[in-house]
């Protein structure tokens, strides 16, 4: 492993070069978020295309499937208040 970020609170291990959607999901992540109507905001099509993965960085939403891991980010799921 390279680092770690935090999520929600949770410490997630990361590799060199990967992104933010793809170590969510390896550490059993699927839900990065509620959508404006309700749904579950997730990895869907993996290039930024979607937006269906938003997460908040602090300051603002990013897609996580663009989004590289940084060691000490600190992120948390994106909201519908959000939008």
């Amino acid at each position: 492993m390279s680092g770690t970020f935090t999520w929600n609170g949770a410490a997630v291990p990361f590799r060199p070069g990967e992104t933010v959607a793809s170590a969510l999901t390896r550490a059993g992540v699927l839900r990065f978020g509620t959508a404006p109507l309700g749904q579950a905001r997730a990895l869907f099509c993996g290039i930024g295309q979607c937006q269906n993965c938003l997460v908040h960085d602090g300051t603002r939403l990013t897609e996580a499937c663009l989004l590289p891991c940084r060691e000490g980010m600190t992120l948390t799921e994106a909201g519908a208040r959000d939008e």
